[in-house]
């Protein structure tokens, strides 16, 4: 999370420096989520292959190499190339996509909510070390935030010793049928469930307005003439909104259920646009920000708990591969469109914009809850 917040706050910054357009300023961001896309399937087959430990320190590795060509880019002013840098890093972000995933197998039973809940909460360091290093690290190099972009080359190598002590089980043995195919059921079969249509959607939609407004906030908040410390303050607190709940999520969805949570961190996304719309204010973008933090939570931890119950232990690899598709898709989507609009209508019309994904979320939200009510889901 401290690579993923560094790249929000930054990225859209050197870009519009570097952009031959000012629309194209996030562009290195939806680099960043498309490398991410496209990496999905060679990770999970990487993951299936290998085991966790090895496609999880190849991402390390990636990481490292990306963010060293990042920080080259900046330094020449080479627009394209950071570019192409946050394509490659997008394969880190899809190795780490699945450490939710890999703490809940770890898990006893009984635990696996509060390890993924936990595991969310992990990103309150990124919260507090991203934009922190982020500011300290700007004037590193003669290039603005090349520095920064060095720095996470060694928070990267740092991961890597960390992830070093983690003892992962062996991978289940793979059950196979007699033409050697996978014995669990077809990938079209799992994904239409209503759980996994409704889990897949909920994630990617809620992961997706929040990147929206993420994205376009430092540069929205550049515009209207806030300092970038004040960015880096919006964005700690936006982030620590975002994994500070994880200490108790998952001992609310055991207590509540998923869907009612899920639905809370709706309402808080709702209020965060609400807000957003009433001024442009310091106070403002540091409340909005904040609650948005809060309903991801809420929303994408929800997402991710209601998605163990679509799949079993041998069809993990390509239903995993597959959520963390939708999640990518969306905000290769939302990363430029976060630009495009910011720069072109504005923050109000961005906000607006964002009201259309969180109503169709609350419909399909609905629409579980009497599907659930008819056949409940075990």
């Amino acid at each position: 999370m401290t690579n993923n917040v560094v790249f929000i706050a930054i990225n859209g910054l050197v870009g519009l420096s570097l952009a031959p357009f000012g629309w194209m300023a996030t562009l290195p961001l939806m680099a960043y989520v498309v490398g991410g896309a496209m990496s999905t399937v060679l990770v999970s087959r990487t993951q299936s292959r290998y085991g966790r430990k090895v496609s999880f320190q190849l991402g390390l590795c990636t990481a490292v190499l990306s963010a060293l060509l990042c920080c080259y880019a900046a330094y020449s002013k080479n627009f394209w190339l950071l570019v192409v840098a946050t394509v490659v890093a997008g394969y880190y972000n899809a190795n780490a996509q699945l450490y939710r995933f890999a703490a809940a197998e770890l898990a006893a039973p009984g635990f696996k909510e509060k390890a993924i809940s936990l595991v969310m909460a992990g990103g309150l360091l990124g919260a507090i070390i991203g934009p922190n290093l982020a500011s300290k690290t700007r004037s590193l190099l003669d290039a603005p935030f090349a520095g920064a972009y060095l720095a996470l080359a060694g928070v990267a190598l740092l991961a890597m010793a960390l992830l070093a002590f983690i003892k992962f089980a062996p991978a289940p043995a793979k059950s196979t049928a007699k033409n050697g195919s996978d014995s669990g059921r077809p990938l079209g079969e799992i994904m239409r469930q209503p759980v996994f249509i409704v889990a897949a959607a909920a994630g990617a939609l809620g992961y997706g307005v929040m990147n929206l407004l993420m994205a376009a906030t430092p540069i929205a908040m550049q515009i209207c003439g806030l300092s970038f410390s004040d960015t880096a303050w919006v964005l700690e607190w936006h982030v620590i909104g975002m994994f500070a709940p994880g200490f108790f999520t998952g001992h609310l969805i055991k207590r509540f259920g998923t869907l009612p949570i899920m639905a809370t961190g709706l309402a808080l996304n709702i209020t965060c646009v609400i807000i957003a719309l009433s001024g442009i204010a310091f106070s403002q973008f540091l409340a909005a920000l904040f609650l948005l933090g809060l309903g991801w939570n809420f929303l994408f931890t929800g997402a991710t708990a209601l998605a163990l119950t679509a799949y079993t232990p041998e069809e993990k690899d390509k239903a995993q591969g597959a959520l963390n598709f939708c999640v990518f898709a969306v905000l290769a989507l939302s990363s430029l469109s976060s630009g495009v609009l910011v720069t072109t209508q504005g923050w109000t019309l961005l906000n607006l914009g964002s009201m259309l994904p969180l109503g169709l979320t609350g419909l399909l939200l609905g629409w579980l809850a009497v599907q659930q009510r008819k056949q409940p889901i075990h």
